[in-house]
């Protein structure tokens, strides 16, 4: 290149760079929505509503919460699917939206194409509690009673194909136990019925068990995630159990960000960027816990891979169970 033709490349490149540039340097210019999937009130809406506040103090605009309810999650998915690619509305999800991709055969989106994954934030362990009339101290003594009267046990769980239907259909099909589902609309009432003795057993996330626990008014025999939950770290996983088909059992509800595929990378990477830093926040940290949410940093590329695995994790969970959505 000739010296007297430099300064024209150069500003060609800068012209070329610059929409990447202001793209990185302004966003956001405008409030910027997220779509939670789930009720006001629940784990999903707590880690998205703390971590919206952080982002308005940080990018000195507002960051507001957005509640689209409905078909396991997948109103909320096609909401945001359906809105520009540019880093405005993102998404806040559970990894219930993978097993939708197993479960649904056909949905207006792809949650894996149409989306880019930016971190996974927090998670809520899952945990199996007995009425105390079972009269089981263990999960290997309840599997062996559940193994040797199949369908003399009940069941409750927050609903169909929610994640812990799913969780409680795997460790069936793991230790080819078998117990009657009967399915709630709603995490509350499965428990209440648990506690007042309608139920044997309930599957759902930790921190509703709990204090019933805490009370003695219900016996958790584990909690279904890889490694002991720091809100209660005396409890046992399943893997822990010593029943050998458990060895390997990990399932948690997990929430984290994506955004439209097609949004400006340098916009994705503030994101991402930004959604860390928040997270090793002491006080986020604190409030998390306060709240019964594990911390469960992972990045997008984590987090995709993640999402993936748990899709082939619950297809053979879905058709040996026979799962279909309501």
């Amino acid at each position: 290149m000739k010296n007297r033709d430099r300064p024209h490349f150069l500003l060609a490149l800068m012209l070329l760079l610059l929409p990447a540039l202001c793209a990185a340097q302004t966003y956001p210019v405008k409030p910027v929505r997220i779509i939670v999937t789930f009720t006001a009130g629940g784990s999903a809406d707590f880690t998205g509503r703390l971590i919206a506040d952080k982002w308005s103090e940080m990018w000195k605009q507002q960051v507001v919460v957005e509640n689209r309810i409905g078909a396991g999650g997948n109103i909320g998915v096609e909401a945001a699917y359906r809105a520009p690619a540019d880093g405005y509305t993102l998404l806040l999800i559970s990894n219930n939206a993978a097993f939708n991709v197993a479960l649904y055969p056909k949905l207006p989106f792809d949650l894996m194409r149409d989306f880019v994954p930016l971190g996974l934030a927090t998670s809520s362990p899952m945990a199996l509690a007995v009425h105390p009339r079972l009269q089981v101290a263990t999960l290997k003594e309840f599997t062996e009673m559940m193994q040797l009267r199949p369908g003399h046990v009940q069941y409750a769980t927050c609903g169909v194909a929610t994640a812990h239907h799913f969780a409680m259909e795997l460790y069936k099909f793991q230790t080819k136990a078998f117990a009657v589902h009967i399915p709630y609309r709603g995490c509350a009432p499965a428990v209440v019925d648990t506690v007042g003795g309608q139920i044997d057993t309930v599957m759902t996330t930790l921190n509703t068990v709990l204090p019933h626990a805490k009370a003695g008014r219900l016996k958790i025999l584990g909690i279904t995630s890889k490694n002991r939950s720091p809100s209660a770290p005396d409890l046992p996983t399943f893997s822990e159990s010593g029943i050998p088909a458990l060895a390997d059992y990990d399932v948690d509800i997990v929430y984290g960000f994506l955004a439209r595929t097609g949004t400006p990378q340098e916009v994705l990477t503030r994101i991402e960027a930004d959604l860390k830093t928040v997270l090793a926040m002491p006080d986020v940290r604190q409030r998390f816990a306060g709240a019964g949410l594990d911390m469960f940093a992972k990045s997008g590329e984590e987090m995709g891979a993640f999402l993936r695995a748990d899709v082939e994790k619950f297809r053979k969970v879905i058709e040996y169970a026979g799962i279909r959505p309501e």
